[in-house]
């Protein structure tokens, strides 16, 4: 891939929201903290970011990020803060826009928070540059801009689509003697064959069927013809973000009677409050294959996730436990709470964040991802994402209308995570 451009990722993941202005909200309390022992330490002021609200319709909207951000500051500052220190998050409305985005980082320079955490934008074109010249990382992005997994102060928490396509296409290996994959006709989507492909190659399967799809379509019709022309004894996988929904609507109404062809996805492009939204076990994606960077959302290793969101949210119904961005946040500010404790004594700031996570400080996610490390030797090194740390995904399958563990624990796809397709 060497001499392209590099791909941005159609709106692969969950919808979201915001208006033109990036609003700021800070979240802070005062005097000290509860637990903790003597005076408080310096506080630690942090930003996240994402689509809130908007008037067009089309834009992403992900209230449930910021709504975790402060959710996790409530509790951690009602239990001691970070060894003492007092957790301020505030908060910015990115609006779905290359404009918002980079309002949003220009304010997080000016108001020299430490760290960007747990974000979501689709606009790393934009609010990256900006973060790059005040010198403050972004820490557990959702991984939806490819900046996030190639900019020297980028530390992400998942492998992002790269890493689930590559799974995908393993998952898939298993099941299918062949596959039709339904993607966006746009440079994004045309990273998306070679990696699916990587992952089906592997276990001597034939390359997918390439069928491509508008983003602004209301209908699928021609695109679902081809796939089930083409599905014989195969699955029909489709990765078009908030336009999955459609397509299948598409696919399952001219599935003739009596068939039923395996269909899959990947998470961002299929998620639990999708599957709950359109019939739960009656949804068109019951059966489907699914693969997710976490384990399902009924693991027990979301336990002390929910418990807090039980406690400390205060009935906030942007906060969905099972939404992947939400899970994602959470994780992102785990690494963030390890990275403030390896600075100790010393006043925490972008810089010093920066040296403790590029020396190697461990973050034990309880089992949600690996053990995440960023340093040189840590990261994979590609030339489209050479920041991914995390080559790990799960495979999942809805049952009864629930995302379901198809297989125990994780699977390494870093084999596949190459520049150059197999043959």
């Amino acid at each position: 891939m060497t001499g392209r451009r590099r791909p941005t990722f159609p709106r692969p993941f969950p919808g979201v929201i915001s208006a033109a202005a990036a609003g700021a909200v800070l979240l802070s309390g005062c005097g000290v903290l509860p637990g903790a022992s003597g005076g408080s330490r310096e506080p630690v002021t942090v930003m996240t970011w994402a689509p809130d609200r908007s008037e067009d319709i089309n834009a992403v909207k992900m209230s449930g990020v910021p709504a975790m951000a402060q959710t996790y500051a409530r509790w951690v500052n009602d239990t001691g803060g970070i060894d003492g220190r007092e957790l301020k998050v505030v908060v910015c409305d990115e609006g779905d826009t290359a404009l918002g985005a980079e309002r949003c980082a220009r304010e997080a320079v000016e108001r020299k928070v430490a760290a960007v955490v747990g974000s979501y934008s689709r606009h790393g074109q934009s609010f990256m540059p900006a973060l790059e010249a005040g010198g403050v990382p972004y820490i557990g992005g959702y991984g939806a801009s490819t900046e996030e997994f190639s900019s020297y102060l980028s530390y992400p928490v998942n492998g992002g689509q790269p890493a689930l396509l590559a799974g995908h296409g393993q998952q898939l290996s298993r099941s299918c003697e062949r596959v039709s994959l339904v993607r966006p006709d746009s440079i994004g989507g045309d990273g998306m064959p070679p990696l699916l492909n990587n992952g089906l190659m592997a276990a001597d399967r034939p390359a997918s069927t390439d069928i491509l799809a508008p983003l602004d379509a209301t209908s699928y019709d021609e695109q679902a013809t081809q796939a089930l022309e083409r599905s014989d004894g195969g699955c029909v996988t489709a990765v078009l973000g908030a336009r999955t929904e459609t397509f299948f609507d598409s696919f399952r109404r001219l599935e003739p009677d009596g068939e039923q062809v395996r269909i899959s996805s990947v998470l961002g492009s299929v998620s639990q409050p999708l599957i709950d939204r359109t019939g739960g076990p009656k949804s068109p994606f019951e059966g489907a294959y699914v693969t997710g960077w976490y384990p399902d959302a009924r693991n027990a290793r979301w336990k002390e996730m929910r418990e807090v969101v039980g406690k400390y949210a205060f009935g906030d119904n942007r906060i969905d436990p099972d939404d992947t961005a939400v899970q994602t946040t959470w994780i992102a500010y785990t690494a963030l709470r390890a990275a403030v404790r390896a600075i100790d004594d010393e006043k925490v700031t972008p810089g010093r964040v920066v040296a403790a996570l590029n020396r190697g400080v461990e973050v034990d996610t309880g089992g949600l991802t690996p053990t995440l490390r960023w340093r040189f030797e840590d990261l994979v090194g590609t030339l489209s994402y050479p920041r991914i740390v995390n080559t790990k995904v799960t495979f999942q399958v809805v049952r009864e209308g629930r995302l379901t563990a198809q297989k125990k624990g994780f699977v390494d796809v870093s084999d596949a995570l190459t520049d150059a397709p197999r043959s």
